[in-house]
């Protein structure tokens, strides 16, 4: 449980920490898409201003901010470089995990550890059967310990981070296994080939006799039957991130429109920003970012209540993953609408390799295919129509062929 003895952090003291920040992370946006360089140093930045201790209570050294203010930075921080929330995604699951369990050693360390500025990333996603089977990464005694032995795909932002959050098969069980970036056996490579997101580290992390002590097992982890706020919660920092890059979409698109002197023969104004048609562009665009970043909000509020209660009443379970999955349909759609329709303000200039302004779509039909629409909205339907139970733990994988009777 979070304090509630401390005065709450305002948004105000908390843009006055991270905005100067997230303004320095946007001055360099273009350039590393160009030259696709990993933000470590940026990262650094956030490590030395604690964003990552934004939900730790005060009393471990963090902000003590509500989920709803942590979401609204995440927004911001996407719209100015939308790598990073992805990156952090894990790590920000992690906390909210110390923050659910019982009070204790463990639980205060990893929050001060955090507070410190430690940075957690993931290693899930498997190739082949992956955890539609069972895990092939596996975790076995081997004398008085354990070790890890596998490949995992997507392994976003663990290369930023300073412990691997790693799902394994501990004989016939999932279970979480935390383990140092840097360890013995550990190598991880920067080879998402994706089109979009490109600086997310999400490349493959290979385990070979991994040592892992009993403290650093973690239980089921992801993918334990039953239902849990984890799903709807990393949809949501995904759904951040589309909201973010809409409001940099945005507001690169005005720019650009306001210092633009060229138009056409047959436009209805001398300069651009006095077009009707092109001021009617900028209001949809500006509308999209006001409900894309709305209905995020909205669903950490749902977050908020179910968490600050300790996220065990089912039906406030239900309803964070519900209102999670029906705003995931809304905000692909409105986003991927918004970075398409950005390219009518103007000709061919407009697509100038050196304004990278189809960052902007690339990185958001990226991050909406995560996650595939199409089949959660069959689930949001099975779930009205017939009360089937919504989906709160599934993985990609090959699923085994039917044999016929």
């Amino acid at each position: 449980m979070t304090s509630t003895t401390a005065r709450p952090v305002s948004d105000a003291d908390l843009d006055a920490v991270f905005v100067p920040v997230f303004d320095r992370i946007a001055a360099g946006a273009v350039e590393r898409e160009i030259d696709r360089r990993l933000p470590y140093e940026e990262v650094g930045w956030l490590r030395e201003v604690r964003f990552g201790a934004l939900r730790v209570p005060v009393e471990f050294g963090g902000y003590g901010a509500s989920v709803r203010q942590l979401f609204r930075l995440l927004i911001d921080l996407a719209a100015a470089e939308s790598n990073l929330p992805q990156a952090l995604r894990v790590h920000f699951s992690f906390v909210e995990d110390q923050l659910l369990a019982e009070p204790g050693e463990r639980r205060e360390h990893w929050l001060r550890a955090v507070a410190g500025g430690t940075l957690v990333g993931n290693a899930i996603t498997e190739p082949g059967v992956g955890a539609v089977d069972r895990y092939r990464t596996r975790l076995t005694r081997d004398g008085e310990g354990w070790v890890l032995n596998g490949t995992k795909y997507y392994s976003t932002g663990s290369l930023y981070a300073d412990h691997i959050l790693a799902a394994a098969d501990r004989d016939g069980e999932r279970v979480g296994v935390l383990v140092d970036a840097d360890a013995p056996g550990v190598r991880q490579h920067d080879d998402w080939d994706g089109f979009g997101q490109r600086l997310t580290a999400s490349g493959t992390t290979e385990f070979t006799d991994v040592r892992v002590p009993e403290d650093r097992i973690l239980g089921p982890g992801y993918g334990a039957p039953g239902a849990t706020y984890a799903t709807g919660y990393l949809q949501l920092v995904q759904l951040a991130v589309l909201a973010g890059i809409a409001q940099r979409a945005e507001r690169d698109a005005r720019e650009w429109v306001s210092a633009r002197t060229r138009g056409y023969t047959h436009s209805a104004a001398d300069l651009p920003r006095e077009d009707p048609l092109v001021q009617q562009l900028i209001g949809r665009l500006s509308a999209a970012t006001f409900s894309a970043r709305a209905t995020v909000l909205a669903v950490a509020d749902v977050l908020d209540e179910v968490l600050a209660a300790g996220a065990t009443d089912e039906k406030g379970l239900n309803a964070v993953e519900l209102a999670a999955a029906q705003a995931q349909l809304s905000v692909i759609d409105t986003v991927l609408a918004a970075t398409t329709q950005l390219f009518e303000l103007g000709g061919a200039s407009i697509v100038a390799e050196r304004l990278r302004l189809d960052r902007h779509w690339r990185n958001a039909r990226t991050i909406s295919v995560h996650n595939p629409a199409i089949q959660k909205a069959r689930a949001i339907g099975d779930h009205l129509l017939n009360g089937a139970e919504l989906p709160f733990a599934w993985s990609a994988g090959e699923r085994k062929p039917q044999v016929a009777r």
